[in-house]
């Protein structure tokens, strides 16, 4: 997983390095073209920008919004961006490794169990993935010497599965705070920017402050963005990990009880 965890953090780098370079030379190429064609009349220049911003995409018109937002505030948003969902993506397939039919587990212990014994339904959970084969084995590993024996062998266990799906996933909901938080200081960084330019010039002017508001804006729209877009996947993720956990809960109950009667019958 920590393979997989640098090859999606230098993929994201490079898709939005070549994004950002690209998107660059398009706002480079911009001025030039329109003073060239309409240098008589600045009032005609503004019109075929705004008419230019129409016929961008959604997705160009994104990349011409971060450029502008400010290289600091907005670089250190989308490394949020790019850390939370690598993060994410990580625990997602875990958790889906993770996830065992545990009802078909417990019938083929049970029938390996009543056929072969213990060390049977035991080879049955090491070729089995997920936490709940885990806590079977543990609580089959403990079968010979009591019932409370296994009982207390697969909640202590149990405690460890449910830390290892938790692991990381506190560092998502630190990004969704963070990305927020960045792109309000750069709102009030563009402000204090903006009333600098005034107090420079003594003069209310909109042309002076119109740069830092804009700044300003962007910062928060984007910072806004990016913890939309990890708060879903964190919401997922949270989902997924407490059915697992309602899972392993059921599973370690079926169990014991399979235990007991296999005690009886012994």
């Amino acid at each position: 997983m920590k393979r997989l965890f640098s090859i999606l953090v230098i993929a994201t780098i490079m898709v939005f390095g070549g994004l950002t370079a690209n998107a660059t030379n398009s706002v480079n190429a911009f001025p030039s073209a329109v003073t060239a064609n309409f240098v008589q009349d600045d009032e005609q220049a503004a019109t075929a920008e705004e008419q230019t911003d129409e016929k961008l995409s959604f997705h160009q018109t994104l990349k011409k919004r971060f450029i502008e937002g400010g290289p600091v505030f907005m670089g250190i948003v989308l490394l949020c961006l790019i850390l939370g969902l690598a993060i994410a993506i990580e625990r997602i397939i875990y958790l889906n490794l993770s996830t065992t039919n545990s009802k078909k587990l417990a019938q083929n212990v049970e029938d390996a169990l009543n056929s072969g014994g213990v060390e049977a339904a035991k080879e049955v959970c090491r070729n089995t993935k997920g936490p709940v084969a885990s806590i079977y084995y543990q609580g089959l590993d403990r079968a010979d010497e009591s019932i409370e024996s296994a009982e207390k062998a697969v909640v202590a266990y149990g405690g460890v599965q449910m830390g290892q799906l938790e692991k990381n996933v506190s560092w998502v909901s630190l990004f969704i705070a963070l990305a927020p938080m960045l792109g309000f200081m750069g709102t009030v960084l563009g402000m204090i920017e903006a009333f600098d330019r005034i107090e420079a010039a003594g003069d209310m002017q909109p042309s002076l402050v119109a740069g830092g508001i804009k700044i300003a804006l962007l910062t928060t729209v984007f910072g806004l963005i990016v913890a939309v877009i990890l708060q879903i996947f964190y919401n997922y993720i949270i989902a997924k990990i407490d059915s697992i956990v309602n899972d392993m809960e059921d599973a370690s109950i079926t169990l014991i009880d399979i235990l007991v009667a296999y005690k009886k019958r012994g």
